[in-house]
């Protein structure tokens, strides 16, 4: 396995492309729920833990793009080859791929619950599962400039529906937010932990890096994503609180789709069934690059081709579909899979982070001083 990897001209992408690509894979299902999650620990203050997340975020992304920096083009394997050796670093790279997997796995059973909750009460699981699965190999198939294209119709897409998210403030309470900062730290801190479980996904820059042509121009254009996602993040949170009495805030599962309600369109009274049917489109970016990472390490640890693992990925998924029947089980596998993502997309991205730049900085002193002639 190579550290650095070369891919030829036509696969790259410009770097302005990242800033599409952050954004569509934190926005996800994720935020359909978020201000309820976060309101449950931070009370009326909920919107300031989200900013603080999306602060701690853009910190986190610094990072990675700095230790990211340090090499040529590497992507997350070839580091960890680099710096752990070959068994070491191959088994921290499959446990990532793993994860990966798993994130792939909750995405599309997340949003399958809400079209069973929202649409379609008697739709089987698989059948949308199946879908779902087969749209994700198609695009990834296509490489990553498909993905990427992908992404970029997400953002452009459905950002209208941020807009759409403004209509309940007329019908809101802004008095729902005051007194401000009067949650104590603790609190706080919960729910800035609560909300960097749904902006998970920008430690998959750690894989589209070596596909970036202007690699000089990462940082802004990965950090103005994480902008927006976190700024589109702490308004939808402070209309959900200024909109929803606290009781009712504490009892709706989807803050957002439930808001979607109050929308009246002419000839369309349930404006909700197009903003669900939406989601998809907000979704598929997630999937694609979730699998299209994993099957990355697939072929770059087994030495096999991308496409298999795709298939071996999608396929096992797939099957787990069958072993999710209820909501509780939906709850539990989400939390599993949303710890393991701090983890997998906070903590050990700086901890790696730390240990590339202590490496690189004693080698250069190294490399330096064997030049200085005796």
């Amino acid at each position: 396995m190579k550290v650095d990897l070369h891919p030829k001209e036509s696969l790259l992408i410009n770097a302005f492309m990242l800033m599409f690509i952050i954004h569509s894979v934190q926005a996800g299902v994720g935020m359909a729920g978020l201000p309820r999650i976060v309101y449950l620990e931070a009370q009326h203050d909920a919107w300031i833990s989200v900013f603080l997340a999306g602060v701690f975020t853009a910190v986190v992304l610094g990072l990675i793009i700095t230790m990211l920096r340090q090499y040529d083009s590497p992507d997350l394997y070839g580091i960890h080859l680099d710096i752990f050796g070959k068994w070491i670093g191959n088994t921290l790279s499959f446990i990532y791929m793993i994860y990966m997997s798993a994130s792939f796995f909750i995405i599309f059973m997340n949003y399958i619950e809400i079209v069973q909750v929202w649409i379609f009460p008697d739709l089987p699981t698989w059948q949308l599962a199946v879908v779902l699965n087969l749209l994700s190999i198609y695009a990834v198939y296509g490489g990553i400039r498909v993905i990427v294209g992908v992404a970029f119709l997400s953002v452009t897409g459905t950002f209208w529906l941020a807009v759409v998210l403004f209509v309940p403030v007329q019908y809101g309470d802004f008095t729902h937010i005051f007194p401000i900062m009067n949650t104590d730290i603790k609190h706080l801190i919960r729910g800035i932990h609560s909300t960097t479980l749904s902006m998970m996904g920008f430690e998959l820059i750690m894989f589209v890096y070596p596909f970036v042509k202007e690699k000089q121009k990462t940082m802004i254009f990965a950090q103005l994503g994480n902008l927006v996602t976190t700024l589109v993040f702490t308004a939808a949170t402070i209309i959900s609180i200024v909109f929803f009495a606290s009781n009712s805030l504490e009892k709706t599962i989807w803050p957002l789709l439930s808001m979607f309600k109050i929308v009246r369109l002419p000839n369309l009274e349930r404006f909700e069934f197009i903003a669900v049917s939406f989601w998809m489109l907000i979704i598929l970016p997630n999937m694609c690059l979730y699998l299209w990472s994993a099957s990355k390490g697939f072929s770059r640890i087994f030495k096999g081709k991308q496409k298999m693992g795709i298939w071996i990925i999608a396929g096992i998924t797939f099957l787990g579909s069958f072993f999710i029947r209820a909501r509780y089980e939906m709850n539990t596998a989400t939390d599993i899979v949303a710890k393991a993502g701090f983890y997998a997309a906070f903590c050990y991205p700086i901890l790696l982070s730390l240990i590339v730049l202590v490496k690189k900085r004693v080698y250069r002193k190294e490399t330096k001083n064997a030049e200085v002639p005796k």
